[in-house]
């Protein structure tokens, strides 16, 4: 605010989850309402990102917050049966981390501040197809079993918004099954 330097807040698609539905999503959302105050009453230009699933180089590997793909590329690679929560019919819209700063990058060269993006490919996975992936591309059998869903947790993520798409002439170029497939 002092700098007057602009915000790319990183919020996050569980946004329309619920923003009570847990930790993580309530604290998401308790920033973007911090950033929006800011806006409001500072005048602080700020542009907010919901990423939906990010994957890529540099995931976090350990604690509380590794996603699905980093959780079962470890099991894969450790020959581990692949745990699946729930059903494994949760979906969700997995975008790559290129993609994600390749946007970032565009909101900054746009300049104009003040919208909420929303950062997805538009297409979704169930977790049961993301192991059938991994499993396509390995060289042996690769066993799951399924174990007690997580508490507060989305049943389905999936960006349908266009705005980033048409605002900023954004568009996510990389595929999941390739990726998986060069995990492998």
């Amino acid at each position: 605010r002092k700098y007057e330097i602009p915000v790319i807040y990183a919020g996050s698609s569980s946004f329309w989850g619920g923003t009570h539905k847990n930790p993580y999503t309530f604290s998401k959302w308790q920033g973007e309402e911090l950033c929006k105050m800011y806006e409001k009453i500072y005048g602080l230009n700020v542009t907010i990102c919901r990423f939906y699933n990010v994957y890529g180089d540099y995931m976090p590997t350990e604690g509380g917050y590794r996603t699905v793909l980093p959780i079962f590329l470890e099991q894969y690679r450790n020959n581990e049966s692949l745990t699946i929560t729930g059903d494994g019919e949760q979906r969700r819209d997995f975008t790559h981390v290129d993609d994600i700063v390749d946007a970032m990058m565009k909101v900054v060269q746009l300049n104009k501040w003040g919208s909420v993006y929303e950062l997805g490919r538009g297409k979704n996975y169930s977790i049961k197809e993301v192991v059938l992936m991994i499993s396509k591309f390995s060289k042996g059998d690769v066993g799951w079993y399924f174990i007690d869903p997580i508490p507060g947790e989305a049943r389905d993520t999936l960006c349908r918004s266009e705005l980033a798409r048409k605002k900023l002439k954004w568009k996510p170029t990389i595929n999941l099954e390739d990726w998986i497939k060069e995990q492998i």
